[in-house]
């Protein structure tokens, strides 16, 4: 026969561990809980006010628009990211956006076709990151004064390639790809989706994603592991440049043109995204659906706004306050 006293041990552990569990309260008055879910929280938060505010922020043709405006950030939020996870920061993502659609609507112009105008786009954007890793790697010079260069540089060759005049590019694939749709989604929200399924299974299934972590954790001991650590980092800028390049043929596509014009709301947003994401900027910490949610979350804040008939001169200020904040409880996270 069992002895009554026999199941006090087990009842004990259920309610420590019931105990242990924190209250939602306390969970919410938790800093780390924010800085761990803050893009999840405040798109939620985002679709309730704004769906109450104006009820056509919840429209199906409101929503699908929404998922296709925040494409592009979405995949520029991935290359942020892979960056990010090693210590760094890619400043010339924007400017390599707008060189790639540059060379993207020049070849196209000089009759090469477009699918060869979009893999040269591709190289060039992916050349640009691997040239930022390996000045960084091979000179020690920090990454935010390479990028900056670099920033400027590109700046300068897209105006002489372009003659600071846009390019219109006439293209049944990139019409198609801009307002074709599969399913309830556009074909843009599918590539969007197709790199974030990619890039979760590079950072979490693969060598490549552990020795990034390891080398924005610790460089110095992810080297002392064998860990080449050089190659991880010119590999992260080189991913972020190739991002660059698929999301300048996004952008041609939306717009119907290549235009020799930086638009630095991407670069602010794809930081802004990778600081909601839960992304430490410190290194060795990463996801990537966190970011992306964190670019759904900002391009809804901007389409709120805009539904509400805020001023666009207001938009940035928001954005800009978000990512204050989301940086200053990052410093909780655990």
């Amino acid at each position: 026969m069992s002895n009554p006293t026999d199941n006090a041990p087990v009842a004990h552990s259920a309610g420590a561990a019931e105990e242990s569990r924190p209250s939602l309260s306390a969970l919410l008055l938790d800093p780390s809980f924010w800085a761990d879910w803050a893009s999840v929280v405040g798109l939620v938060g985002l679709v309730i006010v704004f769906g109450i505010a104006q009820p056509v922020f919840l429209s199906v043709a409101n929503l699908q628009a929404l998922l296709l405006a925040a494409a592009i950030l979405v995949v520029l939020s991935i290359g942020q990211t892979f960056v990010v996870a090693t210590s760094g920061i890619d400043l010339s993502l924007a400017a390599a956006v707008m060189l790639g659609a540059i060379i993207l609507g020049l070849v196209n112009a000089a009759g090469y076709g477009i699918f060869i105008a979009c893999v040269l786009a591709v190289l060039a954007t992916s050349a640009i990151g691997f040239l930022n890793g390996l000045i960084i790697t091979a000179g020690k010079i920090p990454d935010f004064v390479v990028t900056l260069g670099t920033l400027s540089g590109i700046t300068g060759l897209g105006l002489i390639l372009s003659g600071g005049e846009p390019t219109m590019v006439g293209s049944t694939f990139l019409l198609k790809l801009a307002s074709g749709s599969f399913g309830p989604f556009g074909y843009p929200v599918w590539v969007a989706i197709a790199a974030v399924i990619v890039a979760h299974i590079a950072l979490y299934h693969t060598r490549f994603g552990v020795h990034l972590l390891a080398t924005g954790g610790q460089v110095e001991s992810a080297g002392a592991l064998g860990i080449r650590t050089n190659r991880v980092k010119i590999a992260a800028y080189t991913i972020s440049g190739f991002c660059a390049g698929i999301a300048a043929i996004l952008l041609v596509a939306r717009i119907g043109s290549a235009e020799p014009q930086i638009n630095t709301s991407l670069l602010l947003n794809s930081v802004a995204a990778v600081v909601l994401g839960g992304v430490s900027l410190f290194g060795g910490r990463a996801s990537i659906l966190g970011p992306a949610i964190g670019a759904l979350m900002l391009t809804a804040l901007v389409n709120g706004l805009t539904l509400l008939n805020v001023s666009a001169f207001y938009q940035p200020l928001a954005v800009g306050a978000i990512v204050v904040l989301a940086a200053l409880i990052m410093r909780y996270q655990k």
